[in-house]
């Protein structure tokens, strides 16, 4: 007997009924709600009237440029520096990274400089003190990225860098001339600080709602926010940075190299190579004692690369000729060479010299002619990432300073703000304030980077601790620079109230 009821088409429709298999249809329509109801649950439903205006709504912007900025970051880590650099397609993806890091930078300063001038900061003091930290991070991090490019720029900003992180005196944990270790912090340690602290400060704001006027005289109302008009704007957004990436491709200044020097001007190598050997270049004299600094020139750029020529051809050492010599026998070797090679000596002749020393310097400089010293340095350095050596023989040679001027990044202070040859390549603008307290204490004989790292982290730290520093919290009420962001063309209840007969 069948107990079950049954449909006409036979299909259990009581107790003991057989259950169906959900449809394709179903199923994909099931996925879209879960996602809709995931990325729904982050939005914030209600603001003030005017928190549908764009300079209220940044930080959904900023989430979306972040996420231009690792999707492409990814592409090109997975296809590498040369991809990135020389091929058309490559090229163009590093245009749209870089065109996302400007827009980034300037949006997240024009948010800050909304918070602040509202006074946000005053009730919201943990919100405001995390996207201080997260703004720190987002210099780092484009810093960092420049470095990475793998041009002319990137070895003119890491040893700029490099200088300042020594005079930190974080030297021997940050150097932006280890590529490999820069590499580290650009994609993996900065990146993982920025999605914890962006998604803390997000929920918060979440949580807190955008910030309403504390200030008499300022009508407003809560109204539902404008989510449509926010997708709108992030797709201008990203069409904007698209139009930038094909019309203003990311420049790309090719990098000196040691074999191009002793290629083009073997008399610079040459008496680079005795600065070093003499302890007189930049390098040797360097002030700080702090890693990267501290390794001794004569037995990175001349012992080490010429002890392996010797021990590969099994020829003479005419640097232990050199050492085994009195002291006054070595200091006219060492005038000798000097003259020599100042005087554009020549370096196939040098080999066949009755000094030691010259006989040295011209080995090596054939060796960089042939690129063997290079690969020398690096392999000192035990990874071809590592270019601390390359770039302070580079800066000690002077041919980084007149590259640059020829480049128009002049000074090394001015280097840091540019991002390419050309006028409109500005890169970096915000480091503006730093390179200028650069300028002015250049003069100074007892300030060196370290005074100039203090003030640095001093301004940040005034940043940072805004909220709980008497006098200077009060800065925006007592300039009222909130009525450039609550005024009649921002809160609709000002309009209407102007408006009214």
């Amino acid at each position: 007997m069948q107990t079950d009821e049954t449909d006409k088409s036979g299909v259990g429709t009581g107790e003991n009924a057989i259950p169906t298999t959900p449809g394709k249809e179903a199923g994909d329509q099931s996925i879209k709600s879960e996602i809709k109801s995931f990325i729904e649950f982050f939005y914030i439903r209600s603001v003030p009237s005017y928190g549908n205006n764009f300079f209220f709504t940044i930080g959904i912007y900023l989430l979306e440029i972040f996420g231009i900025l690792a999707a492409s970051g990814i592409i090109m880590v997975i296809f590498g520096p040369y991809w990135w650099d020389l091929t058309a397609i490559g090229t163009f993806m590093r245009s749209i990274h870089l065109w996302a890091a400007e827009a980034f930078v300037t949006l997240i300063l024009v948010h800050l400089f909304v918070q602040f001038s509202t006074s946000s900061f005053k009730k919201k003091k943990l919100v405001w003190m995390l996207g201080s930290l997260m703004l720190l991070l987002v210099f780092l991090e484009y810093a960092f990225g420049i470095g990475l490019r793998g041009d002319f720029v990137s070895q003119w900003n890491d040893k700029a860098g490099a200088d300042l992180w020594n005079g930190f005196g974080l030297g021997y944990w940050v150097n932006p001339l280890n590529q490999g270790a820069l590499l580290g912090w650009h994609i993996a340690i900065i990146p993982l600080l920025l999605v914890i602290l962006m998604f803390t400060h997000y929920m918060l704001v979440k949580r807190k709602g955008l910030s309403v006027p504390y200030k008499k005289g300022i009508p407003y109302r809560m109204v539902p926010a404008d989510h449509k008009k926010m997708y709108r704007r992030m797709a201008y957004i990203f069409i904007i940075i698209l139009l930038f990436a094909i019309f203003l491709r990311a420049p790309y200044v090719p990098p000196v190299t040691i074999q191009g020097i002793a290629h083009s001007t073997p008399s610079i190598m040459a008496i680079t190579l005795l600065k070093e050997f003499t302890f007189t270049s930049g390098t040797a004299t360097y002030l700080d004692t702090i890693d990267p600094y501290s390794f001794n020139t004569r037995n990175a750029y001349v012992t080490v690369p010429y002890d392996e020529y010797v021990n590969s051809t099994r020829t003479r050492n005419y640097e232990d000729v050199f050492l085994s010599e009195n002291a006054s026998a070595q200091n006219n070797s060492v005038n000798q060479a000097f003259s020599y090679f100042n005087a554009n000596g020549s370096i196939a002749n040098s080999m066949n010299s009755s000094d030691p020393l010259i006989v040295v310097i011209g080995t090596l400089t054939r060796m960089a002619d042939s690129g063997l010293y290079g690969e020398a340095l690096q392999g000192e350095t035990s990874s071809g990432l590592n270019e601390t050596y390359d770039i302070r023989f580079l800066a000690d040679s002077g041919v980084l300073y007149t590259t640059a001027t020829e480049y128009g990044l002049r000074t090394s202070q001015y280097g840091m703000i540019r991002a390419g040859g050309e006028w409109w390549q500005i890169g970096s603008y915000w480091v503006a304030p730093y390179n200028l307290l650069e300028i002015f204490t250049a003069g100074i004989p007892w300030w060196s980077d370290l005074e100039n790292g203090v003030i640095a982290v001093f301004v940040f730290a005034l940043l940072i601790f805004l909220p709980y520093i008497p006098y200077l919290r009060d800065i925006p009420d007592k300039f009222k620079l909130y009525k450039i962001f609550w005024n009649r063309f921002t809160i609709p209840e000002m309009k209407k109230k102007r408006n009214k007969p």
